[in-house]
């Protein structure tokens, strides 16, 4: 039996992946291991359940996990948990394990580069190690503008990162390939994850405010007519569980991305949020405005999204409208190549991410997203 060992499982993608395995009932052929952070097993199984429940997994699919499954540890301290034994015995490895903030966290890249680092090292010395999954993002690449970034094409050094997040991923990356050749390694770089087509945002309202922030106020960075790679979480785990457990992969990168052609146009995002709460679009209304011009505008935030901090909603725009008006895609061949299906539309979905964000203000559901 295989044992997979999975990191991040209390968070976003990390708990959708564990939600595929669960519904796919691979856990019946696999053994899971779980990296928590928690002071011991029972409490750390009650941090996994927790998560779980936000993507409705059943009590009888819930049971598939017991307190055996809980490796407790944080990468920000690799060495509590590097010389547990059971480590010895994964198989498969999917790290979806980092802080995923756009904030300023001071403990980002001891997480998301040093401690990663020493994990990895100590999972190359694992004989019947076969894959070692490692979640990063495809804004990693910093992508020229208006273009589409091609799965065989070299990180743009001459760019900026936006945010120290792509930059720590892209780090750890290359310091993994560098400083552990015998590790399995595969990277996955999602494009940008909004919502699960199922439950909406209930499971995490990350980057979805985003966009009702900008509808709100009918004015943000990017026109209309620019385009977002958006994919949902359930696909991004079904394509990282498949990764994993692939007998044979082609190659040792991969996009999970809309691609080139399923890319969504800003004002398709109106209309479904239009019809979704059954309001006017804001398309006769918008305006295409620059940071510097929003900073004039600051006070009149809380007249339109409600109590709120002017700054922290400043900062937001400044990072996510530099990414918007990048209007880039990102290109998914070698997936596709393998047999995988396109994600759904981000416009099929946006109704559940729209019901199940009703009532909170745009405040509440931006916390996730700087942490």
């Amino acid at each position: 039996m295989n044992t997979i060992l999975i990191t991040g499982a209390t968070g976003f993608v990390g708990g959708a992946v564990v939600e595929y395995i669960l519904r796919q009932q691979l856990s019946s052929k696999n053994q899971l291991l779980l990296l928590v952070r928690a002071d011991d097993n029972a409490t750390g199984l009650a941090r996994i359940i927790d998560n779980l429940r936000k993507f409705e997994l059943s009590d009888e699919q819930l049971a598939a996990i017991n307190e055996q499954s809980i490796l407790t540890g944080d990468l920000s301290e690799p060495e509590n948990f590097i010389q547990d034994p059971r480590l010895d015995h994964v198989t498969h490895v999917i790290n979806c394990a980092a802080i995923a903030s756009f904030g300023n966290n001071p403990a980002m890249w001891r997480v998301n580069v040093e401690g990663s680092l020493i994990f990895a090292k100590r999972m190359a010395q694992v004989k019947g190690l076969q894959r070692f999954v490692h979640v990063g993002t495809a804004m990693a690449s910093m992508p020229d503008k208006d273009s589409v970034f091609y799965e065989g094409m070299p990180d743009n050094e001459h760019n900026e990162d936006l945010v120290q997040y792509t930059a720590s991923k892209r780090a750890i990356e290359n310091l993994v390939r560098t400083e552990c050749p015998n590790l399995p390694f595969v990277v996955a770089r999602p494009s940008i994850i909004v919502g699960h087509t199922q439950y909406g945002c209930q499971p995490s309202s990350s980057i979805f405010w985003v966009f009702m922030m900008a509808i709100k106020l009918k004015k943000f960075t990017c026109t209309l007519d620019d385009q977002v790679d958006v994919i949902p979480v359930d696909y991004c785990a079904m394509v990282l569980v498949k990764l994993c457990l692939a007998a044979e992969l082609n190659h040792s990168f991969y996009h999970i991305s809309s691609g080139e052609e399923m890319c969504t146009p800003f004002h398709e995002i109106d209309t479904s949020v239009a019809k979704a709460n059954n309001t006017s679009r804001i398309i006769s209304e918008y305006q295409q405005i620059s940071y510097q011009e929003f900073t004039g505008i600051r006070k009149q935030f809380k007249d339109v999204l409600g109590p709120c901090n002017d700054k922290i909603i400043l900062r937001a725009i400044k990072l996510y409208g530099g990414f918007a008006q990048l209007n880039v895609k990102f290109d998914n061949s070698r997936l596709l190549n393998m047999g995988i299906p396109k994600p759904a539309a981000f416009k099929s979905y946006i109704d559940k991410c729209v019901s199940s964000t009703r009532g909170q203000t745009i405040s509440e559901l931006m916390r996730v997203d700087f942490k």
